[in-house]
């Protein structure tokens, strides 16, 4: 494992609900990234084609049979990644290319067998070998996003073994499942990528804990979308329609360090590339007071083992 990698946090929007110009965008944003140096490189939740905020800021769309919100679900369904499928595979050449570890969060549909008719909030890993070596489904989609992704299964929760060390991540409030962030604990993370649509104040307060728990360096990152991207199949509220260039998703990325620490503090309300060194003896280090799956664990009280982490999809 090398001893200092520089990584970053692309917080750029996607082209909304456009999954070819939205790869293509993804694909130019990374190579600017290596061209920094970064040997890791992270986009948000649910990037490719874009997260879903309509659920949340447009009127009506709970309604049922409501036709718009069919037509805006069926748009997103049409232009969701297949796994595997070209836009993984492309993914796949662009780490190996660039000699990089790839993190990108994605709406992930199903053709055939299980979950067909399903979209899922998927976390996707990709490594310098030009290889898929993480695929994770949120667990519990949150509140109103129950209305577009299905429930994740436990196959893809631990971290992924990279020239950096080992790498996981999770999706939003997946942070406050507590079983769920022992089993990435479990794994041996040196690294961890947070991604949420916006990382305000509690996203912060989860990031910044799951860094100090885990003594593991986290990339916290969150998504920039402004009103006139929401769909124009559903109608907004009259403040966001008269301004068409506000924010719905500010961003909020930032990079913390395994006291807890910002490494590089939050940056909110525009596009940017966020770098930053890290020098990973510090994980080692840390490690000396508190190690939630060594010495601080207990295992003669307390025993957890994480069910369903091996093995392949039938999809």
């Amino acid at each position: 494992m090398t001893k200092t990698v520089t990584v970053a946090i692309i917080q750029h929007a996607p082209v909304y609900l456009d999954l070819a110009a939205s790869v293509e965008k993804a694909v130019a944003l990374t190579k600017e990234a290596a061209g920094k140096g970064a040997r890791v490189v992270t986009f948000g939740e649910t990037w490719l084609p874009g997260y879903p905020a309509w659920l949340d800021y447009c009127r009506d769309m709970g309604l049922w049979n409501h036709e718009p919100t069919k037509a805006v679900f069926a748009r997103l369904r049409q232009n969701s990644v297949l796994i595997p499928g070209k836009e993984t595979r492309l993914f796949g050449q662009l780490a190996a290319e660039n000699n990089l570890i790839l993190v990108m969060g994605v709406n992930e549909r199903v053709e055939a067998g299980p979950g067909n008719g399903t979209l899922y909030n998927s976390l996707l890993t990709f490594t310098p070998e030009g290889e898929l070596k993480g695929h994770h489904r949120k667990l519990v989609p949150t509140y109103t996003e129950r209305i577009v992704w299905g429930q994740g299964d436990g196959r893809g929760l631990e971290a992924v073994a990279t020239p950096v060390g080992r790498i996981g991540g999770l999706i939003c409030w997946e942070h406050w499942m507590p079983l769920a962030r022992q089993a990435l604990h479990d794994s041996g993370e040196a690294m961890h990528v947070a991604v949420w649509p916006t990382v305000h104040e509690m996203h912060q307060v989860a990031s910044r804990h799951y860094a100090f728990e885990g003594r593991c360096f986290v990339l916290a990152s969150g998504l920039i979308m402004r009103a006139k991207d929401l769909p124009t199949e559903l109608q907004t509220t009259a403040e966001l329609a008269a301004n068409p260039e506000a924010f719905v998703l500010r961003g909020g990325s930032a990079v913390i360090g395994p006291d807890g620490k910002y490494v590089v503090e939050p940056v909110y309300d525009r596009e940017v590339i966020i770098t930053a060194e890290l020098d990973l003896e510090v994980v080692e280090r840390e490690r000396m007071t508190l190690d939630v799956s060594g010495h601080y664990s207990r295992p003669d009280i307390f025993s957890f083992k994480a069910k369903g982490i091996l093995g392949d999809r039938d999809s």
